[in-house]
């Protein structure tokens, strides 16, 4: 069972071959691929984990669909003051899956 660690968006995900994974927006390149930093590789009892070693792997993936997250609301008010405030928010998101890691 080989499996990784990457890095993508600010956050760690784990992902093996196939996994279709919800990202912040990234940008694809022209045929629709892109590469993610692992932090860790598990290929069977063999764990990588040291920054030269991992230099040597790659982690592709290809490109699903561009989708927006669910609208988030954020509400500010301060008591007495006649203060408040109402702001929406949805995250740009990709949806990729994973198609190798070498």
């Amino acid at each position: 069972m080989v499996y990784a660690i990457v890095r993508a968006g600010g956050r760690q995900e784990k992902v093996e071959v196939g996994t279709i994974v919800t990202l912040d927006r990234i940008k694809a390149d022209e045929s629709g691929n892109i590469s993610l930093v692992p932090v860790l590789l598990v290929d069977g009892e063999t764990i990588t984990s040291g920054a030269d070693a991992l230099s040597k792997v790659t982690v592709t993936a290809s490109v699903l669909n561009d989708l927006r997250g669910p609208k988030i609301v954020i509400q500010k008010f301060k008591n007495k003051t006649g203060y408040k405030k109402r702001q929406g928010h949805r995250q740009e998101l990709t949806r990729v899956q994973i198609t190798g890691i070498n």
